[in-house]
């Protein structure tokens, strides 16, 4: 038996009864003015989820910065109690110190030869990699490798390069007859030795930066390219006006990441070259005044100073790199 038919109008008229009863069931009673209002209820579920992450953040970063900052203007020393309020007295030893200040150089030269470097190393590599090839993914894998080495391990395995007895750079430099004799790397000349540090870091930033930057690159449609090759656009002209542009996202966030690892050196400097101030960085002065000195005033201080310098740093370069891309 067929169905009777039913005119448009009237399934027109029951849909929207449909409709008015589903709004009236979520309307709560009238109240003097007759109008219902949409009752709303409260989901605590998002909130629970991100409770524990957000106490997690709180108790790792927050708390320890607050503590860091205020107790920089006091004088804490376990071997002169009591604790007690000086101001900007940290701040003021901490600029007469000679150790301090040659660190603040070092570091210094670390920041400009390790950002620059390894945003421009990123870059090419990641270049390198923007199209797919026989052997892409072994060479991404083996690219990882250095990132994921701790600092202490690649500055013992750098060791055995830059050693002056034994070094395996003194090796190959004596056998190719570009030196006579072997060289010291490490200890002798200041700037040397902060170059030969550096490209420790280097070496295990980069894979981070290359692929940050690749991952920008991605996204970059490939049909600009193809529009710029039907207009006879060089290799060089598609880098310059659709790669660069386009990747700036990703190289502001490489570029912020690298300025944030060269500040906060610590472990290269520390297994390479020791306490010797040749090659001293802030983190280890921050070290040596909290932890051999003895005084957490200082370190406090000194921490509250790194921080505000990778903040600042960190900043610029995002506004100079940083640019919004639609496509």
């Amino acid at each position: 038996m067929s169905r009777p038919a039913t005119s448009p109008s009237a399934s027109l008229k029951r849909v929207r009864s449909l409709a008015d009863r589903g709004t009236t069931l979520s309307r709560t009673p009238s109240t003097g003015s007759g109008s219902g209002r949409v009752k709303r209820k409260l989901d605590l579920l998002p909130y629970g989820l991100i409770a524990p992450l957000v106490l997690f953040i709180v108790a790792l970063s927050l708390l320890p910065a607050a503590v860091t900052t205020i107790q920089s203007f006091f004088r804490v020393q376990p071997l002169d109690p009591p604790v007690r309020f000086i101001g900007l007295g940290n701040f003021e030893r901490l600029l007469g110190n000679p150790a301090v200040l040659t660190s603040m150089s070092n570091t210094g030269v670390y920041v400009l030869v390790g950002v620059v470097l390894s945003t421009l190393l990123g870059i090419l590599m990641a270049v390198t990699l923007q199209r797919k090839f026989v052997g892409r993914s072994l060479l991404i894998a083996i690219l990882i490798l250095p990132w994921a080495l701790p600092g202490v391990v690649a500055g013992v395995v750098w060791v055995g390069i830059w050693d002056p007895n034994s070094g395996l750079l003194n090796s190959v430099l004596t056998s190719l007859g570009l030196i006579d004799h072997y060289q010291v790397f490490l200890g002798a000349d200041k700037l040397v030795t902060i170059l030969a540090i550096e490209l420790v870091q280097i070496w295990q930033i980069v894979p981070l930066s290359t692929l940050i930057i690749l991952a920008s690159l991605q996204i970059i449609p490939i049909e600009l390219y193809e529009a710029c090759e039907l207009d006879c656009g060089s290799p060089w002209q598609a880098f310059l006006h659709i790669t660069l542009p386009l990747a700036r996202p990703g190289i502001a966030i490489a570029t912020v990441q690298a300025i944030i690892a060269t500040l906060n050196v610590f472990d290269q400097p520390f297994v390479l070259n020791g306490a010797a101030t040749t090659g001293s960085s802030l983190t280890m002065q921050t070290y040596f005044v909290s932890f051999q000195d003895l005084d957490f005033g200082q370190g406090y201080a000194l921490s509250l100073l790194i921080t505000i310098a990778t903040l600042v740093i960190s900043l610029v370069a995002v506004r100079i790199l940083y640019r919004k891309v639609e496509f």
